[in-house]
């Protein structure tokens, strides 16, 4: 074995030695995931109706419809986080909690989802239109933009079918400059959102008793 050859498989080596170390010793980038977390909001104050609710699956402007946590920075511009998202889609966020707050009210008879067909339910569904992290020059801000409208599926009428449609915008400063802080303050836009319309549907189906 000549001595130029010797040293080419050396320089393979070191090569592959290399390689192997920047494959399994370099970290790689951790994608965070984040959820929202609250406290159903109380409603101590109302007396029970004898409803059943069925809460439909909301859908997502395009822009929101993803799991990646969505930013504004500059005006007609929307960008995305690369290692940070949300644990599920807005509009899975939106559905699960308003259920679950729905149901922890004990205002109403039942809440189910809408894939259960339950006769004479009412069914609440709607749209998550804004769901993104708005760096202001001010500080931070969580926005949370939510349009419903509640229907009486089995109302024979048709121009009595909807009972209500609103939107709800709400926004919330960040304490932090991060994703975490934003988070936190998502779920309290959440939270309010779910108490406002709790109470909205409610009142309207009160109403109708």
């Amino acid at each position: 074995m000549t001595r130029a050859t010797v040293v080419v498989i050396l320089w393979i080596g070191l090569a592959l030695g290399l390689s192997a170390c920047l494959d399994f010793k370099q970290p790689s980038n951790k994608i965070e995931y984040y959820s929202l977390e609250y406290d159903p909001p109380p409603m101590r104050d109302l007396e029970p109706i004898s409803n059943v609710i069925a809460v439909e699956l909301f859908g997502v402007s395009p822009i929101y419809n993803t799991r990646k946590i969505i930013y504004r920075d500059k005006s007609f511009k929307r960008a995305a986080y690369d290692y940070h998202k949300w644990h599920a889609n807005p509009g899975e966020f939106v559905s699960h909690f308003l259920a679950r707050d729905l149901q922890r009210s004990h205002l109403f008879k039942a809440v189910v989802p809408r894939n259960r067909p339950f006769p004479g339910a009412t069914v609440l569904g709607g749209s998550v239109d804004e769901f993104l992290e708005a760096d202001m020059p001010a500080g931070w801000q969580a926005v949370l933009s939510l349009s419903i409208i509640l229907i009486a599926e089995h109302e024979p009428d048709t121009a009595k079918k909807i009972l209500f449609q609103k939107t709800y915008d709400i926004r919330k400063p960040c304490r932090r400059k991060n994703p975490r802080a934003l988070a936190e303050a998502m779920s309290q836009a959440m939270s309010e959102a779910s108490a406002r319309i709790i109470r909205d549907v409610y009142k309207h189906l009160a109403q109708r008793q």
